[in-house]
């Protein structure tokens, strides 16, 4: 079964920017309360794209360098990533409908 990549500030060049996929990153934190309900969300979304998108969680907490660069200030944000640049976002927990609409136009 197929699940989100956990990403590090050390790692996310070589896991999001440097991927030949789309990616969707997933920026959360443990003590966050919409981020473990639209958790089980992008698991699914991970498991039914296999193979033509990414998806990846980063941990603010411990990640704080890429979130930063990325200006999280609210969680959950979810950022789209296509060829290495953020090319879409949506922050908080969102209908999973939203999500693969915007993950559709991204693939097409």
């Amino acid at each position: 079964m197929m699940k989100p990549v956990e990403v590090t500030d050390a790692t996310f060049q070589t896991e999001v920017l440097d991927s030949n996929v789309p990616v969707l990153v997933d920026f959360w934190a443990e003590w966050c309360g919409p981020c473990r309900m639209i958790a089980p969300v992008v698991a699914e979304i991970a498991q039914e794209y296999q193979g033509r998108l990414k998806v990846a969680k980063v941990d603010v907490d411990k990640n704080n360098g890429i979130a930063g660069t990325y200006k999280i200030m609210s969680i959950p944000s979810l950022l789209f990533f296509k060829g290495g640049q953020k090319v879409d976002q949506v922050i908080g927990a969102v209908p999973k409908h939203s999500l693969v609409n915007k993950i559709e136009t991204i693939l097409n």
